[in-house]
């Protein structure tokens, strides 16, 4: 503090990522290759971690400071030999997910299970694989991307929003576990963004307008709208929050959005 009581902070510096390594797992995905341009504009040396180590290098191409490595998350010890072999790790970014759109009664047990070790299971192993690290320096950031499924349901999202809700609730767990030593851990919960996965619902006019109405803003989400999110929750902006599921999903969650009345 100085003499007029504020803090001695320069503030500007709150988001800079300077000397940080970042790992985005599923950083090939439409979402994951802007999050990791926007983390590398903020300074941050970056690893695309994806199974797909072909885009994962088409990303980190044209991205000075940023490097790819493959990681499928699915195979057998993959996960823990990534976070010896990726050590140290200041900020962790869980992007990879999947999605079978069926009502429950239509559900196989094999669709169940891929999208419940994917979505949820994966992200377990990589919260406690990579957490324990970051708690044995006494500092680190995990950004987790859950949904507006975690909150909000439609037909045909069972099993999605049940592991959206679910990583809400490891996120919840792990900040009280590794919050006292040094580690913070969020969510970042996306409304409907335009990616190749959304491609389908986009295709179908009334479908796509409808997903466009149901927000505050009347429109779908752009990729790159995420980054601020992230990078807020990775850096020292965000030093004091923890356990917390940021909404960026154009007021999606915050409104009724069925029908606007006569005012």
């Amino acid at each position: 503090m100085d003499d007029s009581g504020h803090s001695n902070l320069d503030y500007r510096n709150l988001f800079d990522l300077t000397g940080k390594r970042a790992v985005v797992v599923g950083g090939a995905g439409g979402i994951g290759r802007e999050l990791v341009a926007g983390l590398v504009a903020f300074g941050a040396e970056v690893v695309v971690a994806d199974r797909d180590l072909a885009a994962a290098q088409d990303v980190t191409s044209t991205l000075e400071g940023a490097r790819a490595y493959e990681l499928d998350v699915l195979a057998p010890q993959a996960i823990p030999r990534a976070a010896e072999a990726l050590d140290p790790v200041d900020v962790l970014v869980l992007t990879a997910a999947t999605n079978i759109r069926k009502r429950m009664v239509d559900y196989a047990p094999e669709e169940f299970e891929r999208v419940v070790a994917l979505n949820l299971r994966s992200s377990f192993e990589l919260i406690s694989a990579f957490g324990a690290r970051m708690a044995q320096r006494g500092s680190g950031s995990i950004v987790a991307f859950t949904s507006i499924r975690a909150v909000t349901v439609e037909p045909g999202q069972g099993a999605y929003a049940a592991t959206k809700a679910g990583l809400m609730q490891l996120v919840r767990t792990a900040a009280a576990e590794l919050g006292p030593d040094g580690v913070r851990v969020n969510a970042v919960a996306p409304g409907v963004v335009e990616t190749p996965l959304t491609e389908q619902i986009r295709a179908n006019p009334e479908w796509g307008q409808a997903y466009s109405d149901k927000s505050a803003l009347g429109r779908w989400s752009r990729p790159d709208e995420l980054v601020g999110a992230v990078v807020y929750l990775a850096s020292e902006a965000s030093s004091f929050v923890t356990g917390s599921q940021l909404f960026v999903d154009g007021g999606w969650t915050a409104i009724d959005g069925r029908y606007t009345p006569p005012t």
